[in-house]
C-alpha cells in the first residue's frame, strides 16, 4: 500500500534515528533529506538520545527533535515519538537499524497507524546475533511495508539468518555527490594543504573511532613497513566512537607517530580524500561504506577486505583493491602491492571514479527513496 500525499501535495516522512551524530547512517539520512525535502517531501526527524552535529545539514534543522531516551526501553521516548508524529503529520516513518524499529514500531501499534519504511545498514555484529535480538527481528520486520539495505551482500547476510523468507528485502545503494568529491586539480597542492609532503604516500582510513573499523590493524602495518617506506604516511579523518581515547592514544604512542596525521572529524571531507593515494577500509562487516564511494569519486582506490559490502563496487582488477585482511601482516602485504606502482594508482583510481559516476549518482538515490516512500518498489 502506498502512502498518500498530504493536502499540501507533500509526502510527510519522519526518520527515527538514535541520534544525528557523524557517521555512514547519518550522513546518508542528510544527502537523502536534502535531495527529496520541498521537492514533493517534508522530511522530518527524530532522534532517541541526543541531536548530533549533523543534525545542522539536514534542510531544516528545526525540523529535527530529541525524544529523550535514556537507559534502557523509554515508554517516555515512544510517547515522545507519538507525539511527533501528531504534530508533524506525518505520513511514514522511516527507521534506522533495529533499536529504533522497535520504537518505531511501539509508537504505530499502541497509537497512529503509520507505515514504516526500515533501513538497515550494515551485516549483523556479533551483538547483533543472539537469540534476542534475532528474535526481535523477525518479530518486527513483518511490521514494515519495507525493509531496505544499501547493498547485496547485507541483505544476503539476512538472507542467510532466515530474516527474508518471502525474499522481500530491498537494496537501495548510497548515492555520491560527485561534484563535490572530484578528483584535485593538483595533487601536491592537496596534500600542502593538509601539511603533507609532495613526495609522502599517503594511505588514508575515514570513519569513527570504532572498533569495526579495525584503524589498530593500519597502525600495525605502519610499524611492519616504516623501514621499507619511509614516505608512508597515514591520514586518520573521523572522531567520536567507543574507541576514541585508546586509539588516539594509540596514534601518539606508536613508534612512527610523526608518520600518522589524525584530522579528527571534517566537514569538508573532499580534502581530505584529494591528497590520499589510497583508501584503506579494512572492515570485515560493513554494508557499503559512504567512505569508500566518496573516496571513490575523488579518483582515489580502495584497499578494501574481500568479505564485506565494499567489495560489490571494487573490481580488484579495474579500480581498486581487495584482499582477506585477517592481520597486520596482510595489511601491510596489500599496501606494498597497491603502492608500488604510483602509474597502476592513478589508473584504477580515474577507473573507480568512473564506477561511482555509472552507478552510485545522487539522481539514482534520489530515484531509489521516492519509490520507496511512495510504496512503488
Amino acid at each position: 500500500m502506498s502512502a498518500e500525499k498530504t493536502s499540501g501535495g507533500m509526502l510527510r516522512v519522519l526518520h527515527v534515528l538514535d541520534s544525528l551524530a557523524p557517521g555512514g547512517l547519518e550522513n546518508g539520512v542528510v544527502n537523502v533529506a536534502r535531495r527529496l525535502h520541498g521537492r514533493g517531501f517534508d522530511i522530518h526527524a527524530a532522534c532517541l538520545r541526543f541531536r548530533g552535529d549533523f543534525a545542522e545539514r539536514m534542510p531544516e534543522p528545526d525540523k529535527v527533535v530529541v525524544l529523550g531516551k535514556t537507559g534502557g526501553f523509554s515508554i517516555k521516548a515512544v510517547r515522545a515519538l507519538r507525539a511527533q508524529m501528531r504534530a508533524t503529520g506525518a505520513d511514514l516513518l522511516h527507521s534506522h537499524n533495529l533499536g529504533t524499529l522497535i520504537y518505531a514500531a511501539a509508537a504505530t501499534l499502541g497509537g497512529r497507524a503509520l507505515p514504516i519504511v526500515h533501513g538497515e545498514h550494515g551485516q549483523l555484529q556479533p551483538q547483533d546475533l543472539t537469540r534476542k535480538r534475532l528474535w526481535q527481528r523477525r518479530l518486527f520486520f513483518p511490521l514494515c511495508r519495507q525493509v531496505h539495505v544499501v547493498s547485496a551482500s547485507v541483505r544476503d547476510n539476512l538472507r542467510d539468518l532466515g530474516l527474508d523468507p518471502r525474499r522481500r528485502i530491498l537494496v537501495t545503494p548510497n548515492g555520491v555527490d560527485s561534484a563535490r568529491f572530484s578528483p584535485p586539480e593538483d595533487k601536491a597542492a592537496a596534500k600542502a594543504a593538509l601539511g603533507l609532503g609532495a613526495g609522502d604516500v599517503v594511505a588514508g582510513i575515514v570513519g569513527r573511532l570504532v572498533a569495526l573499523k579495525r584503524h589498530r590493524l593500519l597502525f600495525d602495518a605502519l610499524s611492519l613497513l616504516a623501514a621499507e617506506m619511509p614516505a608512508l604516511r597515514l591520514l586518520v579523518v573521523g572522531d567520536g566512537g567507543a574507541e576514541r581515547d585508546e586509539l588516539i592514544a594509540a596514534m601518539k604512542q606508536h613508534p612512527h607517530a610523526e608518520r600518522i596525521r589524525w584530522m579528527g572529524h571534517q566537514n569538508e571531507l573532499e580534502h581530505c580524500y584529494r591528497a590520499m593515494d589510497l583508501l584503506a577500509a579494512p572492515s570485515e562487516i560493513e554494508g557499503l561504506s559512504n567512505a569508500v564511494l566518496e573516496a571513490m569519486s575523488c579518483a582515489v582506490p580502495v584497499l578494501a577486505h574481500s568479505a564485506c559490502g565494499n567489495a560489490e563496487v571494487i573490481d580488484p582488477a579495474v579500480n581498486g583493491y581487495l584482499s582477506d585482511l585477517r592481520g597486520a601482516e596482510d595489511m601491510a602485504s596489500a599496501l606494498r602491492a597497491a603502492l608500488a606502482d604510483p602509474a597502476d594508482l592513478s589508473k584504477r583510481g580515474l577507473a573507480a571514479r568512473r564506477r561511482v559516476l555509472e552507478r552510485y549518482s545522487m539522481e539514482a538515490m534520489e530515484d531509489a527513496y521516492r519509490r520507496l516512500y511512495r510504496g512503488e518498489c
